[in-house]
C-alpha cells in the first residue's frame, strides 16, 4: 500500500512501562491532538487476549481522528482487529509473507538496525523503513548499537523507501535526523513519559513547519 508521507511524520510508539499509570488510549489521543499522524501499538508483555482488546479499543478511538493504527510484531493481532498495518523486525515474519496475509490495502513497515539491511529483499518489499536507533536510548533493552546521523544518511542514500527515524529522539535533537534524510519520526519515551503528551507531540510536529 502506498503510504502518504504526511501519515509518517510523527508515529507514537506505545510503551505501558513508561506510561506512569495512564491508559494507552488516553496517551494516544493526547498525542493525536498534538499532531501525531500514526500510532504503533507495542505490547511486549500482554497476553494475546489483552493485546486484542487493547488494539480493538485503540483502533476505535483513533478512527474518528483519521489516525492509522499499526500493530507491532503480531500479525495475528493486526488481522484480528483489522489494523491499518503491521510493523515487523528483522527476526519476525518476512515482509512479503506478512503482506500476503495482511492484504494489499494494509501497510507493512520494517525495522532497519544496520546499514546492510536496507538493501535486502525485505526492505524493498516494505512500505516504509523504521531506521534506528539513531541515538542512544533506554526504552528498548535489546536495542542495537546507535546508527547515528551518519548511518541514517548512508541508509537514505541506499533506498527510496520512506524512512521513519527512531531511537532517543527529542524535539531538540530530531531536526538533524530529518536533515539526514528521515521523512518522519517514531517516538516512544519523549511522548509516552512526558508530563503533557499533547504538548510533547506538538513540539515534534513543529519541526515540520
Amino acid at each position: 500500500m502506498a503510504l502518504a508521507l504526511a501519515s509518517l511524520r510523527l508515529c507514537l510508539v506505545t510503551d505501558r512501562g513508561l506510561a506512569r499509570g495512564r491508559s494507552v488510549i488516553d496517551l494516544a489521543l493526547a498525542a493525536a491532538r498534538g499532531g501525531a499522524t500514526m500510532v504503533q501499538l507495542r505490547e511486549k508483555a500482554a497476553t494475546t487476549r489483552a493485546f486484542v482488546e487493547a488494539a480493538r479499543a485503540l483502533k476505535a478511538a483513533l478512527a474518528p481522528l483519521g489516525v492509522p493504527l499499526i500493530v507491532n510484531d503480531r500479525l495475528d493481532i493486526a488481522l484480528a482487529v483489522d489494523a491499518d498495518g503491521l510493523h515487523v523486525g528483522q527476526s519476525d515474519m518476512p515482509v512479503a509473507e506478512a503482506r500476503r496475509l495482511m492484504g494489499p490495502d494494509k501497510v507493512v513497515g520494517l525495522s532497519i538496525e544496520a546499514i546492510e539491511q536496507a538493501t535486502r529483499p525485505d526492505a524493498e518489499a516494505a512500505d516504509y523503513l523504521g531506521v534506528g536507533p539513531i541515538y542512544a536510548q533506554q526504552t528498548k533493552r535489546d536495542a542495537a548499537v546507535p546508527l547515528g546521523l551518519d548511518g541514517l544518511a548512508r541508509i537514505r542514500g541506499l533506498t527510496r523507501k520512506p524512512i521513519v527515524a527512531i531511537g532517543g529522539l527529542t524535539p531538540e535533537n530530531s531536526a538533524p535526523a530529518l536533515a539526514a534524510g528521515a521523512d518522519g519520526l517514531a517516538v516512544v519515551s519523549a511522548i509516552v513519559a512526558a508530563d503533557d503528551p499533547e504538548a510533547a507531540a506538538r513540539g515534534f510536529m513543529a519541526l515540520f513547519g
